[in-house]
């Protein structure tokens, strides 16, 4: 098996007395999808959070490649290769397709750019940007506004702005929230086809679509880990089913 990517250790968070996150650990390997999956309030969010940088962690270890990056601002870390998409999407809504993915890739520079030079003359960056629009299937609409593209081709942009920063991980926090039948039927594919080359750690409410992409589920609830195994592991195990019990939202297939 290959060596873990992501390496998780007594990961904690507390909020005024409250911990969201309970000593959670975790391991993510290259070519494999991990989904997290749990009712809501189980910590999913704010472990994504850890992981990304975007919250301190109270407590506990994060290696990355082998490097502990616990203490790491979020550019950092997205510097060494991590990638994330929100709850809530996250681009530059005046902007074409194609400038957002350029943006996400000038981000990765080593040098700042010269100031009397057109982004467009920087051969490396176009490149990236046109390769994260093809890989996520928006290379038709590179000069359309990100605010005229539907909600799941905003969400496909949102992917591809990680792409143009050429991560390793990428952490995807529900990417099907509020989607119909046929977009989320994009995203599914898409994921699945990233998923054979990049390590990928998943939140996401859409049990059919977890138990068809997944590897490896980890179940939270209530902060902590109370399972982690194959599918067919997690669906037989009787605390999994427990902590679903009562939660409209959530339903094992």
């Amino acid at each position: 098996m290959n060596e873990a990517i992501l390496q998780v250790r007594g990961l904690c968070k507390n909020f005024s007395g409250v911990t969201a996150v309970d000593h959670v650990s975790i391991e993510v390997r290259p070519g494999e999808l991990h989904a997290v999956i749990g009712p809501n309030g189980a910590g999913k969010t704010t472990l994504m959070n850890l992981l990304s940088g975007d919250l301190p962690a109270s407590a506990g270890l994060i290696s990355f490649r082998g490097r502990e990056i616990s203490r790491l601002a979020p550019e950092q870390r997205s510097r060494l290769g991590i990638g994330r998409s929100y709850q809530k999407t996250n681009i530059f809504p005046a902007f074409t397709a194609f400038e957002n993915c350029r943006i996400a890739a000038q981000s990765r520079t080593p040098r700042a750019f010269h100031w009397l030079r057109e982004a467009r003359a920087y051969d490396v960056v176009m490149n990236l940007a046109r390769r994260a629009l093809d890989a996520v299937g928006l290379a038709p609409r590179a000069d359309e506004l990100a605010l005229a593209l539907s909600h799941g081709e905003q969400r496909q942009l949102e992917i591809g702005m990680c792409l143009a920063t050429e991560p390793q991980l990428l952490l995807l926090d529900e990417p099907l929230a509020g989607m119909g039948a046929e977009e989320s039927a994009r995203i599914i594919e898409l994921i699945g086809r990233l998923a054979e080359t990049h390590a990928l750690l998943l939140v996401e409410h859409d049990m059919d679509a977890v138990f068809q992409l997944a590897k490896v589920l980890t179940v939270m609830a209530n902060g902590k880990i109370i399972a982690t195994g194959a599918p067919e592991e997690i669906r037989a195990n009787r605390d999994v089913q427990t902590a679903y019990l009562g939660a409209a939202q959530d339903s094992l297939p």
